[in-house]
């Protein structure tokens, strides 16, 4: 049986006013492409809703979106802070404890990396333009999502790596902000030019991954595509 993987989510106010979730569907074209069945997660779910929820689901992947509250890890306001979802980093804050601890298979993309580093005990810096001296243009929002705009060189010997088969590889890059402080249980992975942290795992872990860039946009390469098939092979378990 296909395994299922539940897709975090966004939320917002459509054009006549309504309440709307909503999610790119390149995550589901990726995860379908893979072999997986996606399953959409609502973050407005109550707390056994999501309990039952997660116990069902065979793997996480964790979307991106808005930004994250900085409350969240004491992190510096800036006025470019937009989209937080306080809903959404609750639930999403619990999916990543839980299958950190329990083994669940999860993949996390911008966001959902941002996410991963923060619930686990790291930081972000919060407007990498003003933060992080000597950075690179990493927030491209008038590109396709498709353009290749930097560089990553991954880490050897880490499971990223491995899946990926190249040292180096290039990436799309549509974020403001980005990993500052790493948690502790994580272990950096890949980096960009700058020394920006693009990419991180958890070393012990069934597949516990996470990359700043946005590989759902990139499955026509073979390096991408593996990533999500790996990502649902050990969901099948």
């Amino acid at each position: 049986m296909k395994p299922l993987i539940g897709i975090t989510t966004n939320q917002s106010t459509n054009i006549h006013g309504h309440p709307t979730v909503f999610l790119m569907q390149s995550y589901i074209n990726a995860v379908r492409q893979a072999g997986g069945v996606p399953v959409l997660i609502p973050s407005m779910l109550a707390e056994d809703g999501w309990d039952a929820l997660y116990s069902r689901l065979d793997g996480i992947l964790l979307s991106g979106g808005g930004d994250i509250s900085h409350e969240l890890f004491s992190g510096e306001p800036h006025p470019r802070i937009d989209g937080v979802d306080p809903a959404r980093d609750s639930i999403e804050w619990k999916m990543i404890q839980s299958a950190a601890s329990d083994g669940k298979p999860f993949l996390g993309i911008c966001r959902g990396c941002q996410l991963v580093n923060v619930a686990l005990g790291g930081t972000l810096y919060t407007h990498l333009a003003d933060q992080l001296p000597g950075a690179l243009d990493h927030d491209y929002p008038g590109n396709r999502r498709t353009v290749l705009v930097h560089e990553v060189k991954l880490e050897e010997g880490t499971h990223i790596a491995g899946i990926f088969g190249e040292p180096i590889i290039k990436v799309n890059s549509l974020h403001h902000q980005g990993l500052k402080d790493i948690a502790p249980p994580l272990r950096v992975a890949g980096h960009a030019p700058d020394g920006l942290v693009e990419a991180v795992e958890l070393p012990d872990h069934p597949f516990g991954l996470a990359v700043q860039w946005h590989p759902e946009w990139l499955t026509d390469q073979e390096w991408t595509r593996n990533l999500f098939r790996k990502f649902v092979e050990a969901a099948e378990g």
